[in-house]
């Protein structure tokens, strides 16, 4: 049976039902939903979906994209799995599978049963990360530019409280040789920005 998330209350009860929640149908490796909040967390990273290394592991982001995201972040992993200090809610919560060009697009169950609610109680939150176009299009709406490298590239327009970013898969590497503003004026702002929200 799939939680039913109008009964859920608190954080931590919360977190159980989603943990719990078998919603969607059909998934190459079933339902195993993964992601990481705190209510004292500061900082919210809104992924895509977990890779198939995350899902086997049961950890958000232990993965080679996991670890360029921690080097964008310039934090460690014991820091990263702080659950009071980040939270990682991404837009789809189980691995939904691959096609021949990589993980297939996160399943739309996800984010109407669940982020509203989890949203709610990260109050402390003042930095979001939005990771790749589909949590950008939940994200942004409208403000969104028309791709992914216009609205990363507009960044200073939702910057200190949003930041979109472009996935850290090392699938992407062409996009970071054909962006270099990306390294070169939004990481250091971010690192800095970082640093000062959990030191």
């Amino acid at each position: 049976m799939p939680a039913d998330p109008s009964k859920c209350s608190g954080l931590d009860n919360l977190l159980a039902s989603v943990r719990a929640c078998t919603i969607c149908e059909g998934l190459p490796l079933g339902a195993k939903p993964i992601l990481q909040a705190g209510t004292e967390a500061r900082i919210l990273i809104a992924g895509q979906a977990p890779g198939r290394k995350a899902h086997e592991r049961g950890i958000p982001f232990d993965d080679a994209s996991g670890d360029r995201l921690r080097d964008w972040l310039g934090v460690d992993r014991d820091t990263f799995y702080d659950a009071s200090k980040i939270a990682v809610l991404p837009m789809g919560f189980c691995f939904p599978g691959t096609s021949k060009n990589g993980d297939l697009p996160p399943r739309g169950e996800c984010a109407p049963a669940w982020r509203e609610k989890l949203l709610e109680n990260l109050e402390k939150v003042e930095l979001t990360i939005v990771i790749g176009q589909y949590a950008q299009d939940w994200h942004f709406g409208s403000r969104r530019s028309k791709s992914l490298t216009e609205t990363v590239a507009n960044w200073r327009a939702f910057w200190p409280d949003i930041l979109p970013l472009p996935h850290p898969s090392p699938r992407n590497q062409r996009w970071f040789k054909q962006n270099p503003f990306f390294e070169e004026e939004i990481l250091p702002e971010l690192r800095a920005r970082v640093r000062e929200l959990i030191g």
